[in-house]
């Protein structure tokens, strides 16, 4: 049996996330009190009494998913279970980060601050209004990009997540992501439709979130991980810190190769992918593309049970 550890990304938030974890498992507790610290304010609360509203903010979300994910291996730990026992590790865009602290390349204060930063630069990149994406399903990453091509016009417009093998993300300026929700359909899409989210993310209009990001990673200590990271833009493994500090700063304007990174790890013998953290989205897209791997999502003390028993 190999295994890998994967991350989910935005989207995957709800109010309580990781709150019965910190109840079960006081080293779970301890990350969310960590992340507090790093922040200086009590992201925890947020995250178990606060409103929907605030948590998806984007400067919210992202340490918030990462908390819960640190939280969700901290209690496997606890268990028994080790990240060093995997294969691989791999998140999900801002999933990447939580899988490099889960595999000791980053500490847990600097990926809290750097999520908090990745957070804002995003959001702060393009005006609200200015920017959009797009899920495009039914059709194959190659489609979805030529349909992107087309609708830009002179605009940005790109395939932004190859999520699996039916579902592609567009992003770019707003016009030109709905004049691909037109094409997309016309050349034989099930559906395309607008996504509620705050920026375009993954396109090259976050180029000011990367330009701060490069700046902020290269005052972070960077190891390399105990468990080589499939990097978002490569699709394939790596451990070089100097290379993953680039990588981190590629894939803020980069595609998340997700399709080929599942495949990457299948095709290197990987037969059991374990989604450490909130929600289950990642594990839908994996049994989508490769359907001989066996999925567990991670992300209450049922789960952890579960996978004892």
């Amino acid at each position: 049996m190999s295994r890998a550890f994967v991350f989910p990304g935005q989207g995957a938030q709800t109010i309580g996330m990781g709150r019965a974890l910190a109840q079960a498992y006081p080293a779970a507790q301890a990350v969310f009190d960590e992340v507090d610290a790093a922040l200086g304010e009590s992201l925890s609360a947020l995250i178990w009494e606060g409103e929907a509203e605030a948590l998806t903010l984007t400067a919210n979300a992202q340490p918030a998913l990462m908390a819960t994910s640190i939280a969700a291996m901290r209690a496997l730990e606890a268990e028994g279970f080790s990240v060093s026992d995997a294969a691989f590790v791999a998140g999900h865009s801002l999933g990447e980060y939580s899988a490099l602290c889960a595999a000791g390349s980053l500490s847990l204060a600097d990926t809290a601050r750097l999520l908090r930063l990745r957070g804002e630069a995003m959001q702060s990149a393009v005006p609200v209004g200015v920017g959009a994406m797009a899920a495009v399903l039914g059709l194959d990453f190659a489609a979805a990009s030529a349909v992107a091509e087309a609708a830009a016009q002179g605009q940005v417009c790109q395939a932004a997540n190859d999520n699996d093998p039916s579902q592609v993300v567009i992003s770019g300026h707003k016009e030109a992501v709905e004049r691909a929700t037109v094409l997309a359909k016309e050349a034989g899409a099930k559906r395309a439709v607008m996504l509620p989210v705050s920026a375009p993310f993954h396109c090259a209009l976050m180029q000011p979130a990367a330009d701060a990001m490069a700046a902020a990673l290269a005052d972070v200590a960077i190891k390399a991980p105990v468990v080589p990271l499939v990097a978002n833009v490569r699709a394939e493994a790596v451990s070089d810190p100097d290379l993953i500090r680039q990588l981190l700063v590629e894939q803020v304007t980069g595609s998340v190769r997700w399709r080929e990174s599942v495949v990457w790890m299948a095709g290197q013998g990987v037969d059991e992918i374990w989604e450490i953290g909130a929600g289950k989205a990642l594990s839908g897209m994996i049994r989508r593309i490769a359907k001989d791997v066996t999925c567990r999502a991670v992300g209450t003390p049922e789960d952890i049970a579960a996978l004892k028993g």
